[in-house]
């Protein structure tokens, strides 16, 4: 064993067509009593804890641990009904990747993503995607998106009893943030165009490999060389 394979969940993984927005705009009104769009808050990229915070910048609400554990609950709860709207879907040609990599004996995958443990396991147990990954860093872990990676690999070599050089780490995901999460650890950046950016806008952050999107697993692996 010899790669790891990091994945972002969002815009990477699938498209929950709106339902981390939406399930967050519904606890903001349960738990806090506060009616408000969070349209204007950038999501993309960003952990829950970073958009989290931003959240109770704009409605001038104190970010006490007590309100972020009382707001993550709120989340929790909603998110789960948000995912059954028509617009969520695994994204072309992800789950093949993942069942072959699973095959693969020289390969380790797991998560390097903005979501909360909580938030993850909802969106891709709903997917039926949860079980390939057995470890990943999470929002849980970090506040900003570059302080991830380490995490992940630390969890890695916890779980599979290898340390994985950083020539081998494939950081895949469908933003700058991504890109520059990959960078602060010495690894290498797989960057798609099926999240909110261009490939012009992902190109200019230099990732190791741009594909426009999964959909050729055969293109996949050839971009990663595994």
């Amino acid at each position: 064993m010899n790669t790891l394979l990091l994945w972002d969940i969002d815009g990477t993984l699938i498209s929950s067509g709106g339902a981390g927005m939406t399930a967050l705009e519904r606890a903001l009104g349960e738990v806090f009593g506060v009616t408000g769009s969070l349209a204007d808050i950038e999501f993309a990229g960003r952990t829950d804890r970073w958009i989290m915070r931003r959240v109770f910048e704009k409605f001038a609400l104190p970010a006490t641990e007590e309100n972020f554990a009382r707001y993550l609950d709120g989340y929790v709860a909603a998110l789960p009904a948000q995912l059954t709207n028509p617009r969520a879907r695994i994204l072309p040609g992800v789950r093949e990747i993942l069942t072959t990599a699973a095959g693969r004996p020289h390969l380790a995958q797991g998560l390097l993503t903005g979501n909360l443990v909580r938030g993850a396991r909802a969106k891709l147990t709903h997917h039926g995607l949860w079980d390939f990954f057995p470890f990943g860093a999470f929002a849980d872990d970090a506040e900003l998106r570059n302080d991830l990676g380490p995490h992940a690999l630390r969890r890695a070599r916890e779980h599979h009893g290898v340390d994985f050089p950083p020539p081998r780490v494939w950081i895949i995901g469908d933003t700058p943030h991504d890109i520059a999460c990959g960078k602060v650890i010495g690894a290498c950046t797989l960057a798609v165009t099926t999240g909110d950016y261009s490939a012009d806008e992902l190109a200019a952050h230099e990732p190791t490999a741009l594909l426009a999107d999964l959909a050729s697993p055969a293109a996949f692996w050839q971009a990663i060389g595994a």
